[in-house]
């Protein structure tokens, strides 16, 4: 098991994290009492939340495969990780190209906890974990170790997802997905999915207001705001679109109001 990056912090479960507010939206075990208090807030204010995250996670797996299958993308890059979920994206891409490789990226020190579940590799390919900030895209694409699993040289699929509306405008994200994508060889790929208050202002509003009760500072962002995160790239498939209309499987009864989380892929040239 190979873990890049700096130890983690101790797990904190005095307050409400992120990763284990999704986790718990997905059904999953690996969250305390503080998150469960905090969803339940949120659930109250939008019981849709289970549905943005699951059409979040259908999002991942059509994207990775259309990348490994379609693109040939042979690396992939995934800052944001969260608490592994099955499929994880190094299955969804292993199971197209059993030699590609992954990286995975997290500060929350209990998605450490869980790195061996995110390596388990194809014997073709190889899996990491680096313990790492997106608010300081150079301690990712700067990392010693990561050279060892990466080439920049060759094509990247970077995958943000579900992580910006968790950086809001004073850190400077479109300065930070800049940083990451200067850092790729053309012929790479941004893959990127973002929380919108556009369909459902008011609900939304509330929602972030509960997320700074739990020190979690986050930001919805409208269409506009999100196609600015793929400035100078050329937008892939279907374009920016409500996360379950990006190049859907099959037909869907899902709203753009109860998804309300836009997805897209593009290539820098």
């Amino acid at each position: 098991m190979t873990i890049l990056g700096q130890p983690a912090r101790d797990i904190d479960t005095s307050k409400a994290h992120p990763a284990r507010l999704y986790d718990y939206y997905l059904g999953g075990k690996d969250n305390y009492e503080v998150d469960r208090e905090a969803a339940q807030k949120v659930l109250a204010i939008n019981p849709n939340m289970p549905t943005v995250a699951r059409t979040n996670r259908a999002f991942m797996h059509r994207s990775t495969r259309w990348l490994a299958t379609e693109a040939g993308v042979r690396q992939f890059l995934d800052i944001g990780t969260g608490i592994p979920t099955q499929p994880n994206l190094h299955q969804v891409a292993q199971d197209v190209a059993r030699d590609a490789h992954i990286v995975y990226v997290d500060n929350d020190p209990i998605v450490l906890c869980h790195a061996e579940a995110l390596m388990t590799s194809t014997k073709e390919g190889r899996t990491a974990y680096l313990h790492a900030d997106v608010t300081d895209p150079q301690s990712i694409v700067g990392d010693k170790g990561l050279a060892a699993f990466l080439d920049f040289r060759r094509p990247v699929a970077i995958s943000l997802n579900a992580l910006l509306h968790f950086v809001p405008d004073d850190k400077g994200p479109y300065e930070i997905v800049q940083s990451l994508v200067d850092s790729l060889a053309p012929g790479s790929y941004l893959v990127l999915s973002h929380c919108t208050g556009d369909f459902d202002a008011q609900t939304w509003k509330a929602l972030v207001g509960v997320y700074a009760e739990q020190g979690i500072r986050a930001q919805v962002r409208s269409r506009e705001e999100v196609l600015r995160f793929f400035d100078g790239l050329e937008l892939l498939g279907t374009g920016v679109q409500v996360a379950h209309r990006w190049m859907p499987d099959q037909p869907t009864s899902l709203t753009d109001t109860e998804v309300s989380l836009y997805a897209g892929v593009a290539m820098k040239r």
